[in-house]
Order: structure tokens, then C-alpha cells, then sequence
């Protein structure tokens, strides 16, 4: 299924089921046979390659199995692309619009509601028709989510609140800065609450309805394009085919983080000069940047999808070598009705191999979706690094290990071709490895990370600084003489600022500095512009040596994991039933998870970004008992997926995975006798 989606990931496709039973028709049956049926001119069309005026003989050598498995990974490489970077640039999403994690979560699964309502139907009717062109009207949708999603920064622009950080708007609006400056300190009066610049809910919902329409290329780049490879290749090549493809597909997240962090360290208006650094946690990064160069790649992508045929000429060539009776097996479009599609639906139910293998990965999925959405966020707030930093590592570093994993476990798979049960436990120990890991995660914290966010939260909560009227004012933090980060200036009590030798924004009259330390001395009533030092990037290190290990064996379960979706249903039913295991995986996984994690990682918010309509996006974490309570609730659902992954290696001992291609003919009879007898033993 979908990558790290990563909607991430973006993975979703990947849900079970088949055993092929190959036939060879004799010459003389080839020969009695009609004319179209096996060179005929409809068929001949149906292996073209172009369209409209971009056609022609000399593009008819690039109708190739190998050709198609690089430019359909190469569009999956762009799709994850813009998904990663949604990603990526998810915290600045939120600082800059002000939404809560628990809101961005359900922002974040817009396209897998569409993906749930959309893929089971287009998998059933358009897997029968052109499915490369379908495959390109969905990277179409992909280039709409990209441009909608950019256009919000052309509509509402770098914000009040970025604009303030620049040398530009100080030197033009000197004395509405100085005001704003004035209103970080200690107050005698309650001010008025902080007014929203844009509507609450206007932004939430262009991502929203951008995600939405996104969805909707998804299902259809996914379902039909997996299913066109396997139809379009044969059953010895599929595991290398599908290696290669998803070994392109992961580079996309890798980019698209890595594009993410390139745009990040641009200041969001990148005309103007920032009076912050990076560090600062208030700095906004040019976000919208990005998507303007994802919706150009994703145009190019899609017009080459659609230069692609029906079905490839090498397809072709083998489907004409299968028994005449084999088309009969499915349904022309003009026949297929909506109580056809209810009787697979029963079919599939009853396939046991095919429902264990879906509940796995969508036990798998609701776990480890928290890791592809918010991983940037939990290295941001757990070991005080940049958002660039925390984008870089996600996808740049870790992701090449997925990378790494996918190659390795493709190469394994096509050299000694495994069983259908050695898969099955494979994917098993992966999930109880992946466990392992997050507990691992549990225990790498940052304790002055800890100890930080604790004092923050005391020196915001005593009596002195009720008495300065600073609920609503802006999250501007500063150090004091002795190491306490505190909320604001208005927070730490202070009555004046100035600049010292360095150009540093100082604060005295710091009041409050002595109710929360020993020193009350005045001499030390002052405090720095800015959060106190915190060293976490050992304990970073350590984590990201631990994700990459993740990464490394996660990936390798993949191909695998696809094989026994591909080879546990019949073929006519393989484009529906991955249809319909991505709409049961968008349901029960891709869709409440996020918005679960989003509102369990609301619960150790510790400051709120308050304004008149709402409490704003949350600028500060309880991250020790946030890192329990994510890591924990992660595992427990994948551990759960194991022993669903063990049930499958129980029901998978008469799945085939591969064909004897290298049988000989005298052979042949007994193979497809036994091919019979395995087709007759899988549940009906």
C-alpha cells in the first residue's frame, strides 16, 4: 500500500489476494481462432502508444514492461513527493494559520476520505478501461491539490505576526513596532484579546478541500496502476518490477522533505530580512514555495502516463497464448452491474488470507501513520531542533534506509523466491521488530527539553505575573540570568527593554525572576529575547539512528506484503479487491489515526496560542509525558498487527506466488492440475 504518504504513504493500494492458473492454447486453436482476437485491429490499438498529437511509430518502442515500471515509479517519486511536503511543512501550517494539532490531523486525512469513497468504484469500472489515461487524470487532481494549496499564501499573505519579525516592517512602521514591542511587557491593565487576521475556518478548509480532490488521484494512480503492472508483466518479474517501482516511489518522500527543508530555511515573505533566526521557534519558512514546483513536475508526469497504452504489446502477445474460456471469466463493462460488484464483495470476504492480510496492515498503518505525519513535529518539540533540521532528517537521512530495505528485500525475493508463508512471517517479525523500536523511542528523551518546558510552564503559572494581564499576549519567549525560559516578557514581569553591545533585545524590571528562582537580587532582574540554550542533539542522533533502523526493516516488508495481496484472488477481481482494501484501509486507518494521534498530542499542551475566537495553535508540549503516551499508543497497535500477520501465515500454505515458467511442456499438464486443485481449495 501507500508509501509514507509518505500520505506518506502513500501505500495504500497494497491489500492482497490471487493464484494465476495459466494455459497455453495449441497452434491449431491459434490458428481457427478469429483474426481479432489475436492480431486485430481493435487489439492493435490498445498497444499504441501516444495521444492526440503526441503519437507517432517512433514512440511505439517505448511501450515496454521496463519502461512503464520506471515512469510509473517515477510518477509514484512525485506523488509521495507532494504528500511528504505537506509533511514537512505541517508545523509551519500551523503556527502560521493557527491550528491545533487534533484540526491539522483531520486536514491531514482529507484525501483519505476521498480515497475511501472513490477507489473501490473507480478500481471496479475504470480498471476495464484505459487505465494509464485514468492514471494521468489523477495526477491531474495532484496538480489542482498543489495549487490550491499555495494559494492560500497569494490570498491572505505572510501574516501580521511574521511581518513584525522583519527589519523592513520596524524601519516603515517604527512606531506601530514600538507599540507591538510595548505590549509584550508587563501590562497595568487586562488588554483586549488578539483579533484573527483571517477567518478561523477559511484556511482549514481550502487545505481541507485541497486534500480532498488529491485523494481522488490516489485512488486512481494506485489501484489501477499496481494492477496494471501485474497484468502487463509476468509472474516470475513481478517482485523485481514492484522492488523497482517502490524503490522509486521512496525516493519521492526523501525529496519532498528534502524540498521541504530547502524552503523552510527561506524566510515565508523571502524578499524581506527576519530579525529571528531559524532557532526561534515563531520563525515562519516560505512553505508555499515548494508547491509551485510540485504542480509543474506533476503536470510533466501526468502527460507522459497518458502517452501509455491500454495494455502492452508484450501483454498481449502472452494474453493470446491463455485458454479463450479465461476472458469469459470476467464481465464486459456494459454487463458489470452493482449487484455483481456486491457478490465479490461476499467473495472476498469469505477469502481469509486476503481479510487477515488487510486487518494486519490496517492495524500496521494506524500505528506507524503518526510516525509519517508528525515525526518532524516530534523531533521539533523533543530535541529543540529547526523545522529545516527536523524536514532534513525525516526525509533526506531516513528515508534513504527505506529505500535501502525495499532494493534488498526485492533482491532476495526474485533470487530465491520465498513462499507465500515465509512472507507472511516475515511481515510478522517486522511488526514485533517495529515495536521494539518505538519502545526504544520511549526511553530517548531530552531531560533538558523536559526540565525546559516544566520551569516554562511554572513560571507562567505564579502569582506575579497575573497581576500583568498577559493572557493574550503573543508566545515571544526569553531567558533569564538563571536558565528559566519564560512565556514572554509580560510573563517574566518586565517593566522596560533595551539593546545591549550586541544588538540584543534585553528586558529589566523582570519582577517575577525572583519568584521563580533563589537569586531575587535586582542585578539579575533581567532577562534575553529568545528560549534558553537547550542541548538535545545526542539524544537527536540516537533517535535517528533508531528511525533509520525502522525504516531499513519496515521497507523490506513491503514487496512482500503486496505479493500475497496480488497472488490471493483471482484476476478479474484484482483492480476491485485493491480498491476495496484501500477504502476499508482509509476507514479504519489512514483516516482515524491521525485525527487520534493529533488529539492525543493536543493533550500535553502546555501553552496555547490564545486569541478571541479560539485557543490558537499550541507552541509548547509536555514532551515526556507526550512521548509515552504517542510511542505507547503507536505500539500497541502494531503488536496487534502481528498476530494478525501470524494468521495469515497459517491460511497462506496453499498460496502460490510464483509460476514454474521454466517447466517444460511435458510438464505442463500436471502443473495446471495441481494450479487447478490449489484454486479449488482457496475459500470461496
Amino acid at each position: 500500500m501507500t508509501e509514507e504518504r509518505g500520505k506518506v504513504d502513500l501505500e495504500k493500494s497494497e491489500t492482497l489476494p490471487f493464484i494465476e492458473k495459466p494455459f497455453a492454447i495449441s497452434d491449431k486453436e491459434r490458428e481457427s481462432a478469429p483474426e481479432n482476437e489475436t492480431e486485430g485491429e481493435d487489439g492493435g490499438k490498445d498497444t499504441y502508444c501516444g495521444f492526440w498529437i503526441f503519437k507517432g511509430p517512433s514512440m511505439q518502442r517505448f511501450a515496454t514492461e521496463h519502461m512503464y515500471v520506471i515512469l510509473y515509479g517515477l510518477a509514484g517519486c512525485v506523488m509521495t513527493m507532494t504528500f511528504a511536503y505537506f509533511n514537512g511543512t505541517i508545523t509551519t501550517l500551523e503556527k502560521r494559520y493557527k491550528i491545533p494539532t487534533k484540526v491539522s490531523g483531520i486536514i491531514s486525512v482529507g484525501n483519505d476520505i476521498s480515497t475511501m469513497l472513490t477507489a473501490a468504484i473507480l478500481g471496479y469500472y475504470a480498471g476495464h478501461r484505459h487505465r494509464p489515461r485514468w492514471m494521468g487524470i489523477g495526477l491531474l487532481t495532484i496538480v489542482a491539490f498543489c495549487l490550491l494549496t499555495s494559494s492560500l499564501h497569494f490570498l491572505y499573505g505572510a501574516g501580521e505576526d511574521a511581518l513584525q519579525l522583519t527589519r523592513e516592517f520596524g524601519q516603515v512602521n517604527e512606531t506601530l513596532t514600538n507599540q507591538e514591542r510595548d505590549k509584550k511587557l508587563c501590562q497595568p491593565t487586562a488588554g483586549g484579546c488578539v483579533q484573527e487576521e483571517v477567518g478561523l475556518w477559511v484556511p482549514q478548509v481550502f487545505l481541507f478541500a485541497a486534500q480532498l480532490i488529491s485523494g481522488v488521484g490516489q485512488a486512481l494512480f494506485y489501484t489501477l496502476g499496481i494492477a496494471y503492472m501485474d497484468d502487463n508483466t509476468s509472474k516470475a518479474k513481478t517482485p523485481a518490477m514492484l522492488s523497482m517501482s517502490t524503490f522509486l516511489r521512496m525516493l519521492g518522500p526523501a525529496i519532498g522533505y528534502s524540498l521541504a527543508a530547502v524552503c523552510l530555511r527561506l524566510y515565508i515573505e523571502p524578499t524581506l530580512e527576519p530579525l529571528i533566526g531559524q532557532e526561534d521557534p515563531r520563525w515562519l519558512g516560505a512553505w508555499w514555495l515548494g508547491w509551485l514546483v510540485l504542480a509543474a513536475i506533476t503536470l510533466v508526469s501526468a502527460i507522459l502516463l497518458f502517452m501509455f497504452p491500454k495494455q502492452l504489446p508484450s501483454a498481449r502477445k502472452r494474453r493470446l497464448q491463455l485458454k479463450q474460456d479465461e476472458r469469459k471469466q470476467s464481465l464486459p463493462l456494459n454487463e458489470r452491474s452493482l449487484a455483481d460488484m456486491m457478490k465479490t464483495v461476499k467473495k472476498l470476504s469469505k477469502n481469509k488470507v486476503y481479510v487477515y492480510n488487510t486487518m494486519a496492515s490496517i492495524l500496521y498503518f494506524f500505528g506507524y501513520m503518526v510516525y509519517w505525519i508528525f515525526t518532524p513535529k516530534y523531533i521539533e518539540t523533543q530535541y529543540r531542533q529547526s523545522a529545516a533540521m527536523a524536514t532534513m532528517a525525516t526525509g533526506t537521512v531516513a528515508l534513504g534506509f527505506s529505500a535501502a530495505g525495499i532494493l534488498i528485500s526485492g533482491y532476495v525475493i526474485s533470487k530465491y523466491k520465498p513462499s507465500a508463508r515465509a512472507m507472511a512471517a516475515w511481515n510478522a517479525i517486522v511488526d514485533f521488530v517495529t515495536v521494539a523500536g518505538i519502545l526504544c523511542y520511549v526511553a530517548i528523551g531530552c531531560e533538558g527539553s523536559d526540565r525546559l518546558n516544566t520551569l516554562t510552564t511554572l513560571s507562567a503559572g505564579n502569582s506575579c505575573s497575573a497581576s500583568c494581564h498577559c493572557d493574550y499576549v503573543h508566545y515571544a519567549p526569553v531567558c533569564s540570568a538563571d536558565n528559566i525560559t519564560f512565556i514572554s516578557a509580560c510573563h517574566a514581569g518586565c517593566s522596560e527593554r533595551t539593546k545591549d553591545a550586541l544588538g540584543r533585545t534585553i528586558y529589566t524590571g523582570c519582577e517575577c525572576l525572583g519568584s521563580s528562582s533563589l537569586n531575587s537580587e535586582p542585578e539579575s532582574q533581567f532577562a534575553v529575547d529568545g528560549t534558553c540554550p537547550v542541548d538535545c542533539f545526542n539524544e537527536f542522533l540516537i533517535f535517528l539512528g533508531v528511525m533509520c533502523f525502522l525504516k531499513l526493516v519496515g521497507a523490506s516488508s513491503k514487496s512482500t506484503n503486496l505479493l500475497l495481496a496480488l497472488r490471493c484472488m483471482p484476476p478479474d477481481e484484482k483492480t476491485f479487491a485493491l480498491g476495496l482494501g484501500s477504502m476499508a484501509a482509509s476507514l479504519l486507518g489512514f483516516i482515524p489515526s491521525p485525527i487520534f494521534f493529533g488529539w492525543l498530542i493536543d493533550n500535553y499542551c502546555l501553552v496555547w496560542g490564545k486569541t478571541c475566537s479560539n485557543k490558537g495553535n499550541c507552541w509548547l508540549y509536555d514532551t515526556k509525558s507526550m512521548r509515552y503516551a504517542l510511542n505507547l499508543s503507536a505500539a500497541f497497535f502494531i503488536f496487534l498487527g502481528g498476530f494478525l500477520n501470524i494468521a495469515v501465515w497459517y491460511h497462506a500454505k496453499n498460496l502460490k506466488i510464483f509460476d514454474e515458467e521454466e517447466s517444460s511442456p511435458k510438464d505442463s499438464l500436471k502443473n495446471k492440475e495441481v494450479e487447478m486443485k490449489t484454486i479449488d481449495s482457496n475459500p470461496e
